[in-house]
């Protein structure tokens, strides 16, 4: 990505670095990164399965709640505010 577009691509997309409690293998890792695909407002998601820690590249309309619910609503997981 070409530094001019990048910078443009920030001013309408943030990123938010959550922790999703109870991951620890790759299918986890996927289901997960499925759910924020599905979610309208979100661009990307990466999650270390061996943390928890998730990184999702987002606009403004993400339905955090939703999404919350979505997520531990897959398993034993426990969705962390945003830090």
């Amino acid at each position: 990505m070409r530094p001019e577009d990048r910078e443009l691509y920030l001013t309408f997309f943030m990123q938010t670095t959550i922790t999703i409690k109870g991951t620890h293998c790759p299918s986890c890792k996927a289901l997960i990164e499925d759910v924020a695909s599905e979610t309208p407002g979100i661009s990307s998601c990466h999650v270390d399965f061996k943390t928890g820690e998730t990184t999702i590249e987002h606009d403004g309309t993400v339905d955090w709640t939703k999404f919350k619910q979505d997520v531990e609503e897959l398993g034993d997981y426990t969705y962390v505010a945003p830090h």
